[in-house]
């Protein structure tokens, strides 16, 4: 009778243990997930605590608005510096844009499953190689293209358009940059784009296809408008990733503190200016917090594009 009680009592302290380790397996996992949350606050807190000295000398509005940039004056003026962040994002992700789009729907509806696989892998090397790569890349290539005969061009072409005159002679301009930033980012935007593609239903395609539809109507007008929230989630993804690019960026534009006016203009985005002065000048008073402070800024935009983003997404899943 022990024996057979015993053996009765067994399944209760089975399912008893698996509760247990169900509890610390949920425990465990929450702890990984809070941590995330925890570091994102860390972030925000140290950038907010190191910048509060700036914000008592320095408001808000002209901090922001400010035009001039010598901290030895004690004047901080962000606004070349965003408006140089906005410039190369801007312009990279209009060229990475339709380079990528193009690409994403000729792999997902035209390809045949041998290129893909040729060039699938090409994609992945292409958004693996570190930024200082592209960098040298745009130095030795691109600064000296846009130098001699995409200035000029431009110049020639369109004589009474302040937007493409010339008035820097060295090729280090937000053209280098966007085009450097464009051919970073485009390898990611299409592997992107081509996976949301393909998680449109194909039986979406086949009904097109059905009632006489050629392949493009159908792209047209049955796979894009059904991807078009993950289309759209995913050029949020590329802004925030282009907007926080700083090596590559940083070795082409030019790096001068001043209000661009034409795409061969140097310019100075703020990840660049944060790279090229921490650590230098710091005896400076609240130069340290400045530099806190267009961190946070920076921090805050693009926390903005991955809410969208996200936001875009879930309404894509609905």
């Amino acid at each position: 009778m022990n024996t057979a009680a015993g053996w009765a009592k067994r399944p209760e302290s089975r399912t008893g243990v698996r509760k247990q380790r169900n509890r610390i397996a949920r425990r465990l996992f929450s702890i990984s997930a809070g941590f995330i949350f925890l570091v994102l606050f860390a972030i925000v807190t140290m950038l907010v605590q190191r910048s509060l000295p700036l914000w008592q000398k320095v408001s808000l509005p002209d901090f922001l608005t400010g035009r001039v940039w010598k901290p030895d004056q004690g004047l901080f003026g962000l606004l070349p510096f965003i408006l140089g962040t906005f410039w190369t994002t801007g312009l990279g992700i209009a060229f990475a844009l339709p380079l990528s789009l193009f690409s994403a729907i000729y792999l997902a509806e035209y390809a045949r499953p041998l290129t893909r696989t040729v060039i699938k892998p090409v994609l992945d090397i292409l958004a693996g190689i570190p930024s200082v790569i592209y960098g040298m890349w745009g130095v030795l290539v691109v600064v000296p293209v846009v130098q001699t005969t995409v200035a000029p061009l431009f110049s020639r072409a369109f004589p009474g358009i302040g937007l493409f005159q010339s008035s820097n002679p060295t090729g280090f301009s937000i053209l280098s940059a966007g085009i450097v930033l464009a051919i970073m980012i485009a390898p990611i935007l299409i592997a992107i784009m081509y996976e949301i593609l393909l998680a449109v239903p194909v039986g979406l395609r086949e009904a097109s296809m059905a009632v006489g539809a050629s392949r493009w109507q159908t792209i047209r007008y049955v796979v894009l408008p059904k991807a078009t929230s993950g289309l759209i989630a995913t050029l949020i993804l590329g802004t925030s990733r282009a907007l926080g690019e700083t090596m590559a960026v940083l070795m082409v534009v030019g790096n001068v503190a001043a209000l661009p006016r034409s795409l061969f203009d140097p310019a100075y985005p703020i990840p660049a200016l944060i790279a090229n002065n921490y650590g230098e000048m710091m005896s400076i008073p609240l130069y340290d917090s400045a530099l806190m402070a267009a961190a946070l800024f920076l921090l805050l935009i693009v926390l903005s594009f991955n809410i969208l983003s996200s936001l875009a997404l879930r309404r894509m899943l609905q």
